[in-house]
């Protein structure tokens, strides 16, 4: 690949970038909420070490057995979970990658192969390719210490495979970003990938529901995989090394090849890609149809809200319509009642035939409950990342920061009390009607929990608020420090309910659940209420922050 030499003058551009990243960080430091983003990623890179090295040590000693054992073919077991973990994590946990957008460089003269080892390297510094090189490393030296003399080679095929699951990593967020560039296929690909997620979910209960009889088919499904296997890239790198134990090294050196072949090909749509947006390539979406005469004079009246001002009630639609045509709020909806299913069909662990919430219907409604309000945690917690560049319109229209909250916050109260219907008409069909103490006391505790995490929502929402593109992966979630905080909320929240509903249930008095429910929502009624008091005077005094960090491209 001729196209990625490395010129001096690139290298230049590639140091002096990386000199302004220093820099910003750095900067980045001065304020308050630099410094809380950076305690932060401390504690989360703490959590992640931990995995890395606990794991590659696992994984280390997995394959010393194996290939002391004479079975180095097994070492595909090994690979296979670190390939999927490398290739899924940065998709299902976009709040702890690399939030820079390397295209905005384009602005700039630079070259061509800078771009790409910029984008290149940007997109490798997330926690995936940390854990899956701890991961390899350590699966590197069980075989190194089982065979010393082949630990060179071992960590050649080992390093290529790191190699083609970042090119791979990079190549899948490049063209999902192309395609998320527009609505439509922005929207299909919304529900395909919501459908896996649910499908995954499936997959042990109904194999545990239908028992042994699946076990022969599936048996014969695996032997007819197995060749498919060995053609795939963690099968061709456990070949490599279990042919080179065998002293095949004609074969191991093919199977090598064949691994290289695959990086070639991952590299080549991934230049294509880059090479389009390095070229200009500039993706809108479709132009709206013109509206007719009739249509143009029409007058649409806005929503009326008994008892709130119009500035709330408008809020309030906006946010509503906003949230009924996403892809995500429609998968939050339809979770909690995915979840009671599966428990449902799941098997207890304890060897009997009926899974927990079976055995204790009376805990369904409470947990479905939680769940419907854990989903919610990134509508609540980053209030205006929706908003973007429009919080500018905010500062100048003639209406108060405090009303803005209260009909965001009503938007979401509305969401989940919709949720809460639906989890309590599916506990009643999949499993049986909640009583009435069980329901008041489940109502709530539900509505002291979303006080509380409305109340630190608001002040995470002015104090560190990140912008939401829903086009580009790894910037739809709150920042590290809110998501950091808002597990704290959680952990506490759920901990306190949970353990007054069951001192309540193990003495015969749910009722008593719900008076100190009850006690528990005045308090952070207050509260809330105090944080929607100054919320003008916080939204004023960090509305240099709130527009540079929501306006940032």
């Amino acid at each position: 690949m001729a196209w990625l030499k490395i010129s001096p003058e690139a290298r230049g551009q590639i140091a002096a970038i990386a000199k302004v990243r220093w820099q910003l960080f750095v900067n980045s430091l001065r304020s308050l909420h630099g410094r809380l983003e950076l305690v932060s990623r401390v504690f989360i890179g703490l959590g992640f070490a931990f995995a890395g090295f606990g794991g590659g040590f696992g994984l280390g000693s997995a394959a010393w057995f194996f290939v002391s054992s004479g079975r180095a073919e097994w070492l595909a077991l090994l690979l296979w979970p670190v390939f999927m973990f490398w290739q899924l994590f940065p998709l299902l946990a976009t709040a702890f990658t690399d939030n820079f957008d390397s295209s905005n460089l384009l602005r700039f003269p630079l070259s061509y192969p800078s771009f790409f080892i910029i984008r290149l390297a940007y997109g490798s510094l997330d926690p995936a390719t940390a854990l899956g090189s701890l991961w390899l490393a350590g699966i590197a030296l069980g075989v190194g210490y089982a065979r010393p003399q082949l630990l060179p080679w071992v960590v050649l095929v080992l390093a290529a495979f790191a190699v083609l699951n970042i090119l791979i990593g990079r190549m899948i967020f490049a063209w999902v970003e192309r395609w998320l560039a527009r609505r439509r296929t922005r929207e299909i690909l919304g529900v395909v990938f919501f459908l896996i997620i649910i499908s995954f979910q499936f997959i042990g209960p109904l194999v545990n529901h239908f028992g042994e009889g699946s076990r022969p088919a599936a048996g014969h499904i695996v032997s007819q995989l197995l060749p498919l296997e060995r053609l795939l890239p963690p099968g061709l790198a456990a070949a490599a090394i279990a042919q080179a134990t065998r002293a095949e090294f004609a074969a191991a050196f093919g199977a090598f090849l064949l691994l290289g072949a695959y990086g070639v090909a991952i590299g080549w749509l991934l230049h294509l890609r880059l090479r389009a947006q390095y070229r200009g390539e500039n993706l809108t979406e479709a132009v709206a149809r013109s509206a007719s005469r009739k249509e143009k004079s029409a007058i649409r009246l806005g929503w009326k809200l008994p008892g709130f001002s119009a500035p709330v009630a408008a809020i309030f639609e906006k946010e509503f319509r906003y949230l009924s045509r996403s892809g995500p709020m429609l998968f939050t909806m339809v979770m909690p009642v995915v979840v009671l299913l599966i428990f449902r069909l799941t098997p207890s662990s304890s060897g009997n035939a009926d899974a927990f919430l079976v055995r204790a219907p009376d805990l369904a409604f409470p947990a479905g409950a939680a769940y419907a309000l854990l989903v919610l945690t990134n509508l609540v917690y980053n209030n205006f990342g929706a908003d973007a560049a429009g919080i500018q319109f905010f500062f100048a229209a003639p209406v108060r920061f405090r009303e803005i909250l209260l009909a965001k916050n009503l938007t979401h109260a509305a969401v989940l009390a919709l949720e809460t219907i639906l989890v309590w008409l599916a506990v009643c069909f999949v499993f049986r009607r909640p009583s009435l103490d069980v329901t008041l006391a489940t109502l709530a505790g539900l509505f002291f929990a979303l006080l509380v995490n409305l109340t630190v929502g608001n002040l995470l929402s002015l104090a560190s608020p990140k912008k939401i593109d829903f086009g580009t992966f790894g910037r739809q979630r709150a920042s590290n420090t809110t998501v950091f905080a808002s597990f704290g909320v959680q952990i506490a929240v759920f901990v306190l309910a949970a353990l007054t509903l069951l001192a309540a249930r193990r003495h015969g008095e749910v009722w008593l659940a719900t008076l100190i429910f009850l006690a528990l929502a005045a308090i952070a009624a207050a509260g809330y209420a105090l944080v929607l008091s100054r919320a003008d005077q916080m939204a004023l005094a960090r509305r240099e922050t709130l527009i540079a960090e929501l306006s940032r491209a």
